[in-house]
């Protein structure tokens, strides 16, 4: 079901992706949309390398969640910041990709964690977190991308 990269040289290992997916803090989320029209959102996420699954959270309407309540389908992806030779002028950086399916979580310990989780690739400072996730915990939306392929590769914008 899912195409094989066609420049399977720069091709990244699952190894290379899952660091990516731990590391950078956002990416961008694609859905499908009001008519159909493809819909794409910077978010930040939370990968969890046991479960292999994407976390995410925001409010709890709009758009983005208008359209994962339609269709569960869903693709994430994730640029890392990518390097330069000051003697080039092109970028060399890693992106992946992740297509799987939406599912919401309401279970309330549950989005704590995860979103305690996600704010610890922001901030170490344990009372901030914890006041944002008392402030805002019962106005926050939790949900999952669970994986069903995922895939990475080199670029080099030359």
């Amino acid at each position: 079901m899912f195409r094989p990269l066609t420049r399977f040289k720069q091709e990244l290992s699952r190894e290379k992706c899952i660091e990516i997916l731990m590391n950078e803090k956002r990416g961008v989320l694609s859905l499908v949309g009001d008519g159909g029209y493809p819909y794409g959102i910077p978010i930040n996420h939370y990968y969890d390398p046991v479960e292999n699954k994407i976390y995410f959270h925001s409010g709890k309407t709009g758009h983005k969640i208008d359209a994962m309540k339609k269709e569960a389908k869903a693709s994430y992806c994730v640029i890392d910041a990518g390097s330069k030779d000051p003697e080039e002028w092109f970028l060399r950086f890693n992106s992946v990709i992740v297509f799987g399916t939406i599912e919401f979580i309401e279970d309330e310990k549950i989005i704590e964690e995860k979103a305690r989780l996600l704010s610890y690739k922001f901030t170490q400072d344990e009372d901030h977190i914890d006041k944002e996730i008392e402030k805002s915990l019962k106005a926050t939306a939790l949900f999952v991308l669970n994986i069903e392929h995922m895939c990475g590769k080199h670029v080099k914008e030359e």
